[in-house]
């Protein structure tokens, strides 16, 4: 029996010889290629619930769209539960898998047996640990490992009991584990409590506590719009951490950075992690995920609109579109790109068959 893979590929190369028959197809676009490589095949995209994630995910929706693909509407689903949904098919790709954090993730859920991660989708991406500018400057705090004093601890305590506040990452983020393993490997149980939640709730909590006037300390990423409020280098700095030490498989990373500073995590790329199975039977999204390339700055722009009031539905898509527009011609060479790809798959498919 032929294979779904097979199947696939030869029916996208007969429509390509109906169309150039005169058969009644669905005709190709000005980007060439004889016929949409992704008809008749859905896709489920999923994020996290942060949703700064949305934009980078429908691009690469609008992009499937546009090779013919019909994908749904995107659901949400934490990053550790949704790298096992793709990998079981009942997700077909996720736009953020941050590369290492999310190793573990990777792994657990199959790995390369079940699951790809392709190219470079935005890189460059930092995160760590700040608190605000004045109280570091007064108390000269550059090191987290200085919060083993109880003194200094207690400078960060909005509760009373002693231990500095830690605004850390919801469950199931990734950057959670490697907090609670650095709490230990720090020496910081007995003086810092992790505080999870709602990050968006605990992070506005944090902005009003900071424009008080009062101490704070939290851990971030880069890009995202906090940055942009509460600036590093002016209103907060980076700590650095005495070593380097992340759990599982980034237990063997040294974190510290090409500028001799070390924030506890390594630089990450986040690339598009999709099931392999549909890799494997679409080729023309296999080449799109291994083409698409969104740099830092524009994710940082976007999400600045959002949070400026512009973080809606609809508002998010037309951040989206009009960033296709103004990267019209990049748009459009991974488009043509996939095609060919697809139908260079196609051919070398139906040569199998002779």
């Amino acid at each position: 029996m032929m294979s779904m893979r097979l199947e696939s590929m030869v029916r996208w190369l007969l429509a390509a010889c109906l169309l150039t028959q005169g058969a009644a197809v669905p005709a190709a676009d000005t980007l060439g290629g004889a016929a949409l490589p992704g008809l008749g095949v859905k896709v489920q995209p999923i994020q996290s619930s942060i949703p700064e994630e949305i934009f980078q995910t429908l691009l690469v929706a609008r992009a499937l769209q546009k090779l013919g693909f019909e994908v749904e509407p995107i659901k949400e689903i934490e990053a550790a539960t949704g790298h096992v949904a793709v990998a079981n098919g009942d997700a077909t790709f996720l736009a953020d898998h941050w590369d290492p954090l999310h190793a573990d993730f990777y792994n657990n859920a199959g790995g390369d047996a079940k699951l790809v991660r392709r190219g470079a989708y935005s890189g460059n991406a930092i995160q760590g640990y700040l608190i605000d500018k004045k109280t570091a400057d007064k108390y000269r705090i550059t090191n987290i490992s200085q919060l083993k004093d109880p003194k200094i601890a207690r400078l960060f305590d909005a509760t009373g009991d002693g231990k500095a506040e830690l605004v850390g990452c919801n469950p199931g983020w990734g950057c959670e584990a490697a907090i609670e393993h650095q709490l230990t490997a720090y020496g910081l149980r007995d003086t810092v409590r992790h505080v999870q939640g709602t990050y968006a709730a605990l992070l506005a909590d944090t902005i009003a506590r900071f424009r008080q006037g009062r101490p704070v300390l939290y851990y971030a990423w880069a890009p995202f719009w906090v940055s942009a409020v509460l600036r590093p280098g002016k209103e907060v700095v980076w700590l650095e951490v005495p070593f380097s030490s992340l759990p599982g498989a980034q237990s063997h990373l040294d974190t510290q950075l090409p500028n001799g500073k070390n924030y506890g995590f390594v630089t990450n790329t986040q690339r598009i992690v999709a099931n392999r199975k549909f890799v494997e039977q679409n080729p023309a999204a296999g080449k799109l995920f291994e083409l698409m390339v969104l740099p830092v700055g524009d994710i940082s722009a976007q999400n600045a609109r959002m949070r400026q009031g512009e973080n809606t539905q609809r508002d998010i898509e037309r951040h989206t579109d009009a960033w296709i527009r103004r990267h019209q011609k990049t748009f459009d060479h991974w488009i043509r790109q996939s095609r060919l790809a697809a139908q260079s798959a196609a051919e070398n498919a139906a040569a199998t068959m002779h």
